[in-house]
């Protein structure tokens, strides 16, 4: 799972497969802008492993340090905090909003995607500052075709200030 959409060996999609993981893309964004965790949840995969990297470069998991690495059972367990209310960072629940652009997408075999594309999310801070934070970076996400549609399985998110100090992530980026 270290290897980019760049490097990898992938094979082209229809338009029709491209607007089904589009659309796919902005429900996710979406679910989590509006923190509907549990929904979001819905679109995770058994095996999901969600990632943020501390810094660019070499996409070693094994080797790196990171922000945030969660197993499908700790996301899991990060998602039930967030709903319980109960997760100070969050009361109330900061109003975000996410832009998505220059989404690059291929097939990896004939039932999963690997999809690339930059965000910018704007996060207000209502519940302790009030500042307007700003996300930004590129995230690579691993897409499979279930019965009952796309399900994420991968999701690195490389924040472009990920080695400089950051205000606390209580949610779902």
């Amino acid at each position: 799972m270290s290897e980019t959409l760049a490097s990898a060996e992938l094979a082209a999609i229809s338009e029709a497969e491209r607007r089904e993981v589009e659309d796919f893309l902005y429900k996710e964004a979406r679910l989590a802008d509006e923190s509907r965790y549990s929904e979001w949840e819905n679109l995770v995969d058994d095996d999901m492993f969600y990632w943020i990297p501390l810094g660019e470069g070499d996409y070693d998991r094994s080797r790196r340090v990171s922000i945030t690495a969660d197993n499908r059972s700790r996301l899991a367990n990060r998602i039930k905090q967030l709903n319980t209310g109960a997760r100070h960072s969050q009361i109330p629940p900061s109003p975000m909003r996410r832009l998505i652009s220059n989404i690059e997408l291929a097939r990896r075999n004939d039932a999963e995607y690997q999809v690339g594309y930059n965000f910018v999310l704007h996060e207000m801070r209502i519940q302790s500052t009030g500042h307007l934070e700003i996300w930004a970076g590129r995230i690579d996400l691993h897409l499979r075709r279930k019965q009952d549609g796309l399900r994420m399985f991968f999701k690195r998110v490389s924040l472009i200030n990920s080695q400089s100090p950051l205000p606390s992530i209580g949610f779902i980026l």
